[in-house]
């Protein structure tokens, strides 16, 4: 019998101005495994959640024999970080792949997002029959609905998906702005992950909601999209909720524009306030012109659209 993987798990609590630079070190040691969650949801008088207070920043390790060096090496990275602005001490804490499921059930209730959206833990009702209910069990893939450039995503895809459209997800997780898009009346969403285990979720995720027929993911990027057999793809609306660094270089080196049909959108998350500007140049460079920005404290999506 297969025994189930274990995993340590480095957690950070940071204010958003500093949580992208954290995950970007976590990342160079935990490649696919980190994740940004918001500590608090805070209710609006219009039923809105609001993403509020720091953000998590957790980490995965695999319980292997370079488990202890890769840990070593992760603290050094961090001290450095330390060095330039103060940080809390990482949290560590063991646990079996199974746990995580179990973790999140305790963790995490129905939140509204948008005009018509609910988010809703696979294991709950949902608690508003007149929201459209988007029913999530991440597994470990990243896209609890709980971070604010999730939840704007959520609202651009609500804002901007046309009935019977094709939309295509770059960096899908666990595949709820996919889902969100089927469920709005696109009629057909493709996803494309370097994560193999949030490929295999975000298709569970899809049947879970009823739209596994309409939806297709595999592993990989831009390119993957772009060539057979998932390719050559193009749509009218294309999601990219990933990190800032990452935008750039899939806008200025792999094509991630091209991905637009004329008149489309490209909706663009997990960019800090202070690296906007950085992800637009290169939207520019891509011949794109921005068309829409929201902003939830320190986070920004931006929507960009083929320049007139």
């Amino acid at each position: 019998m297969t025994e189930t993987p274990q995993w340590l798990e480095v957690a950070l609590e940071v204010d958003g101005e500093m949580a992208e630079a954290v995950a970007e070190v976590l990342a160079r040691f935990a490649p696919n495994r980190v994740v940004l969650e918001s500590t608090h949801i805070q209710d609006q008088p219009d039923g809105e959640g609001i993403p509020a207070g720091p953000v998590r920043v957790l980490a995965y390790l695999p319980v292997d024999e370079r488990l202890e060096h890769t840990r070593q090496r992760l603290e050094e990275a961090l001290w450095h970080l330390h060095v330039i602005r103060p940080l809390p001490q990482p949290a560590y804490r063991l646990f079996h792949e199974d746990d995580w499921a179990e973790a999140w059930k305790h963790a995490y209730r129905p939140i509204p997002v948008g005009e018509r959206l609910m988010i809703v833990p696979a294991w709950l009702e949902n608690p508003d029959p007149q929201r459209i209910p988007l029913l999530l069990d991440p597994g470990m893939a990243f896209g609890t609905g709980t971070h604010p450039t999730t939840q704007m995503c959520l609202a651009e895809v609500e804002r901007l998906v046309q009935p019977g459209a094709t939309v295509l997800d770059v960096g899908c997780g666990s595949g709820i702005l996919s889902i969100a898009a089927l469920k709005l009346g696109a009629a057909e969403a493709f996803g494309v992950d370097t994560d193999p285990q949030a490929v295999a979720v975000a298709e569970e995720n899809a049947a879970r909601n009823g739209v596994a027929g309409d939806f297709r993911a595999a592993v990989g990027s831009v390119e993957t999209l772009r060539r057979p057999p998932l390719g050559p793809r193009r749509a009218p609306l294309v999601l990219a909720n990933i990190l800032a660094p990452v935008l750039v270089r899939l806008l200025d080196e792999e094509g991630l524009g091209a991905l637009l049909t004329p008149g489309g959108h490209l909706v663009l998350s997990g960019i800090l306030e202070n690296q906007a500007e950085d992800v637009l140049a290169a939207a520019r460079r891509a011949g794109l012109a921005l068309a829409h920005r929201r902003q939830v404290e320190d986070w920004v999506t931006v929507t960009v659209r083929w320049s007139e």
